[in-house]
């Protein structure tokens, strides 16, 4: 399991122009889900955002979690992320989890989040979307499972 992580002061989703998801300050998660993952996957990675020190203390170090400035996420699937790009000029994606696998392991990844207590919204599995984001330092992290 891969996520993008990014600290941002607003961010939203839209489908067709619609807004279907947006937080105030928190962190955007691109989260791409792959064919070996499993519910330990999800349980390592949702412990690990939100309880990642990317924020501000008043000292200006990245000493603060989600957790601890009552921050909220913005959940957006990206297959892309598993993107094989070393060979030819065309993204493979055989390392992406069919939907049939990835759709639970995101939706579990979703309810974890809101279980230990961070406000969620989210975008649509599979959907093109339209993600908008004013990042925060900016501050963009790679964080995997494995």
């Amino acid at each position: 399991m891969i996520a993008v992580i990014q600290r941002v002061k607003h961010s939203s989703v839209a489908i067709n122009g619609s807004v279907i998801g947006q937080i105030g300050g928190g962190m955007l998660t691109l989260l791409g889900v792959a064919e070996p993952d499993t519910v330990h996957d999800v349980d390592f990675l949702t412990e690990k955002l939100v309880n990642l020190r990317i924020f501000e203390d008043k000292s200006g170090k990245m000493n603060r979690s989600l957790v601890d400035i009552h921050g909220e996420m913005l959940v957006v699937s990206q297959f892309t992320l598993l993107a094989d790009c070393k060979k030819g000029r065309r993204p493979s994606f055989v390392a992406a989890a069919r939907p049939e696998k990835a759709i639970p392991l995101y939706e579990r990844f979703i309810e974890q989040i809101r279980k230990a207590g961070i406000p969620v919204q989210t975008g649509q599995f599979g959907a093109m979307m339209d993600v908008t984001l004013i990042n925060d330092g900016p501050v963009t992290l790679i964080v995997e499972s494995k």
